[in-house]
């Protein structure tokens, strides 16, 4: 699994003329499901994305707060071309989920950062449209996420301490 995440001013998705979804202050999450992708991985992602610490502290220490300290919003997109291979020039996309399983799959992810955070803050798309997404990137701050793949173990040295 790979996701974008920028650090927002305000963001909105837009299918034909009509406003699908709009934020204020927070994060848009671009989000790219592969083949391999399984509960761990999505698990995975849901915390890293929601505890990333993008944002200043009262004091205005840099790199200090997440989201979810901040009480900001949230707005995720599927783009199933984050798992592109290119040949040559040409996107290859046959390392993404097949739509009939991202679907569910995606849906699943939104309903695990609802359950982990507050789920009136957390906005999405319209899966498998054309959408037009505006986004107004703050600082610029974009961060790319990977989860590890299946079986590895996890990047994160702090996620393997038993307490």
């Amino acid at each position: 699994m790979k996701a974008v995440v920028q650090r927002v001013t305000r963001a909105s998705v837009t299918v034909g003329e009509e406003q699908i979804s709009a934020i204020g202050r927070g994060i848009c999450v671009l989000l790219g499901i592969s083949l391999e992708d399984t509960q761990k991985e999505l698990e995975h992602m849901v915390r890293k994305i929601l505890n990333l610490r993008v944002f200043e502290d009262e004091s205005g220490k840099h790199w200090s707060k997440s989201v979810m300290d901040k009480q900001y919003e949230v707005l995720c997109v599927s783009q199933f071309t984050l798992q592109c291979v290119l040949k040559g020039n040409k996107p290859g996309v046959h390392l993404a989920m097949p739509t009939e399983q991202a679907e569910g799959f995606y849906n699943n992810f939104l309903e695990q950062l609802r359950k982990t955070y507050r789920p009136e803050l957390i906005k999405d798309g319209k899966f498998g449209a054309y959408m037009q997404v505006h986004i107004q990137n703050d600082g610029p701050v974009t961060i790319e996420l990977e989860s590890p793949a299946p079986g590895a173990a996890t990047s994160d040295p702090k996620q393997d301490v038993v307490q």
